[in-house]
This record gives C-alpha cells, structure tokens and sequence, in this order.
C-alpha cells in the first residue's frame, strides 16, 4: 500500500512589488496544476522581496487586505488546489512587519499560519551584514498544518540552522518539513543542500524546500536550488537556479519505512554535561 502525493515547488525570482510576484508566480502555479499537482509550495517572500541596504525591505500589508495572498487564495479555489505560501510581508502591531507563512486549502481558505521564528542577524564580510530583526518581528510558535494529505510542518529559511526544530516537529508527527527560503547565494552555495539532506535524514521525514532564485531589487542575491528531498536523505527533485518549477510524486508511507530503518527520534536519552571531562578518568 502506498500513499502518493503529487506535489511541486515554484522557484520565483524575488520582485520589487506584488503586482510583479503575481505574474511571476501565477504561470507557474499554472503550469504546475496542469502538469497534476495536488499541492503547491512557493518560496519564503514570494508576494515580494527587495532591500535597503542591510535590511529586507518587501511589500507589505495588512493580512486582511494583501493583494497578492488574497489572487492566490482565488486561485487555490479556482483550481481546487491546496497551495503553501511561504511566506508574505504582513504588516505587525510595533512598526516592523512578519515574515508569515500560510497554508491554503484546494476551497481558498486558510487552515494554518506561521511566522517565522529565527532572525536572520549575520555577518558574512565587511560589506555584507544582514539584520532581519530589525524590520522583522519574530515569532515564538513551531507549526503543524493538518491537511487530508499530509501532516506539514512550517519553517522558514534561517529556521534551517535550527535542526531542534525539525526534529520537534518530525516528533510531532509531521511528515512533511517544508523549510520555504530566500537563501543568500554565498550562503547556498556553501550550506543550502547539505543542511536541507541532514534535516532529512535526521529527522526521516521528506523536506521540501521552495527556494527564490536571482537579484533582489535593491541588492543581493538569492540561490535559487528549490528541493525536495526523501526521508533517506536522497534529492527528488533540484530547481538549479533559473525560474521555473519542480515536481515529484512522493510516497508518504516512505516515512514509516525509514523511521523503522534508523528509529533516532525515539532513541533519546537523558544525559549532563560534564564540567570537568578529567573527573571520571580511572
């Protein structure tokens, strides 16, 4: 017996406004229901991305009243498809916005959101520091969507170098961990594919990883690389880095299969650290 699940990740290029993301995405999603794809995944910032020097700096708007959240939630219905946005600019309560993720359903409606829990507050050269806290208000809560398909749970980009995350959330019983991200170039390349296999393979859960690809307006670069991966750590499906859209039929029984394989998320065990490692010496 098997439990198949079509699904794809639409590998957009960052844009300055929503207007701009909606036609770069829409064709995509297109594309990708027609090509039979249950469900959807769309890159972290896919309603827009640009930046002001150090900081991100993307559309936003209230979350009742998004433009482009509210065209895809019509399309989701339309297509009767269900469709995770990564996430959205959404505008917050002290001045900054949230970094906001959401899961829709094949009726247009929302069955679960996530804001995006580690800051990504990091200097990689002189030239080159980004200050996500800054603009952006973090959340506090790891989620899990519950669809008839599939249990999924939530992270977004930096959440990656977080692997107490995924395992939580794997020992929460999601199946799926979707880690949605608008990856550095210079970060990608040296981190993004092994950190998305070790989740994996940590947890033996499939990742699937919608990834934007090219410039951002105002600055930077993104790495493109959208994944998705087994839970025997093996890559499905890699979006390289030009725009477009990747797809795999996954089988979710394959879960089960590897957890009886390796059983790590079971195998805990207590333990101290040990202040002075010469103490137990014979």
């Amino acid at each position: 017996m098997t439990r198949p699940l079509n699904i794809a990740c639409l590998q957009t290029r960052p844009m300055p406004d929503m207007v701009s993301a909606l036609e770069e995405a829409l064709p995509l999603a297109r594309q990708a229901v027609e090509a039979g794809a249950e469900m959807l995944f769309l890159p972290e910032y896919c309603g827009g991305l640009r930046t002001d020097g150090p900081a991100v700096a993307p559309p936003s708007a209230p979350a009742g009243a998004h433009m482009f959240f509210d065209q895809m939630r019509l399309f989701a219905k339309r297509h009767s498809v269900w469709l995770n946005l990564g996430s959205i600019a959404v505008d917050g309560l002290d001045g900054r916005i949230i970094n906001r993720g959401f899961m829709i359903d094949d009726t247009g409606n929302i069955t679960g959101q996530y804001d995006k829990i580690h800051m990504f507050d990091i200097q990689l050269s002189e030239t080159e520091v980004f200050r996500e806290s800054a603009h952006v208000s973090p959340g506090d809560c790891a989620v899990i969507h519950d669809t008839p398909k599939a249990r999924i749970g939530h992270t977004i980009c930096y959440d990656l170098r977080f692997p107490e995350l995924f395992r939580d959330l794997a020992k929460s019983g999601a199946e799926i961990l979707i880690c949605p991200a608008a990856f550095t170039k210079k970060t990608g390349q040296a981190h993004w594919h092994v950190l998305n296999r070790a989740r994996a393979i940590e947890s033996t859960r499939f990742v699937v990883s919608a990834c934007a690809t090219g410039p951002v307006p105002g600055g930077g670069e993104t790495f493109g690389h959208s994944l998705i991966i087994n839970p025997w750590g093996e890559v499905l499906a890699d979006g390289g880095t030009e725009p477009g859209l990747i797809q795999a039929t996954i089988d979710l029984d394959e879960v089960a299969a590897a957890a009886g394989r390796v059983p790590s998320l079971t195998a805990d065990r207590p333990f101290t650290l040990d202040p002075d490692s010469k103490r137990n010496v014979a």
